[in-house]
């Protein structure tokens, strides 16, 4: 069954892309290996958002973020005004496609990887969006620095690994209550996470007083990276009153969304 799902996603992605970006050619010249100047510029046909890539990965990446909305679909709709946090940014797509619809609000996006936050800084001020704030920082349980293991692609680099078989890079790092205090009155209104992993030690070993500064989470968890899965971070935070809802993937068992509503269930 899980055959048949993967070939109709994939089906689907591919109408996605050829329909949802205008230079589609360039995108086909991407995936079939064809010589390109990177970074080259990929741009999107519904908003005209455009975006610097390296990779038919980083490809992929913005067609989940800006086309199909993974996020957006299983979240809370934020509202023009809202101060949100993006942690594991990459080249920009969540943060750049949130601020043009917050213009009011505020974006701080954290991208530890070096290579990925020039993307993401040469991205903003490509759409020119002055609400986005870009920080080169991982975020963990505790200040200091960490070894970023380099392994795959870009966007799959994790600090949370720690058999680096593939070659690493320190990163400065910062904590949750850290990222909290750079905002507005120290809340968040929405908190998007896609950390390779790292979201289970910065979520399950950030103090409690964190959660009444959140309005939301929404998050890809990485299943197999640490000894904890995403059913811990349920139960951590239904034991905590909050409601959690959970979307597993349909085609990668080890990956899927979750969506924490930081209010108590009886609110």
């Amino acid at each position: 069954m899980i055959l048949v799902l993967r070939l109709f996603y994939y089906l689907r992605s591919i109408f996605t892309l050829l329909t949802g970006i205008t230079n589609w050619p360039t995108v086909i010249a991407a995936f079939v290996g064809l010589p390109l100047e990177k970074p080259f510029a990929i741009q999107l046909r519904s908003t005209g958002l455009r975006f610097k890539v390296r990779s038919p990965m980083d490809i992929w990446i913005v067609k989940e973020t800006c086309l199909d909305r993974d996020y957006e679909r299983i979240s809370v709709p934020i509202q023009n005004g809202c101060k949100v946090v993006d942690i594991g940014a990459g080249v920009g797509d969540f943060s750049i496609d949130t601020a043009r619809c917050n213009p009011l609000g505020i974006v701080h996006a954290y991208e530890p990887f070096s290579g990925s936050f020039e993307l993401l800084k040469q991205n903003v001020l490509l759409n020119h969006m002055e609400n986005v704030m870009a920080f080169p920082e991982a975020i963990s349980d505790h200040a200091g620095t960490l070894q970023l293991e380099l392994s795959g692609a870009a966007v799959q680099h994790s600090t949370a690994r720690t058999v680096l078989e593939q070659g690493s890079v320190a990163v400065p790092a910062i904590t949750l209550s850290k990222v909290l205090s750079r905002l507005e009155g120290g809340r968040c209104d929405l908190l998007k996470m896609d950390c390779e992993g790292a979201e289970y030690g910065i979520l399950m070993n950030s103090g409690d007083d964190c959660w009444p500064c959140i309005g939301q989470i929404v998050m890809e968890y990485h299943d197999g990276v640490t000894s904890f899965s995403h059913q811990d971070l349920v139960a951590f935070f239904e034991k905590r009153g909050f409601k959690v809802r959970s979307f597993p993937s349909k085609v990668q068992r080890n990956l899927g969304f979750l969506h924490i509503l930081m209010e108590p269930k009886d609110s």
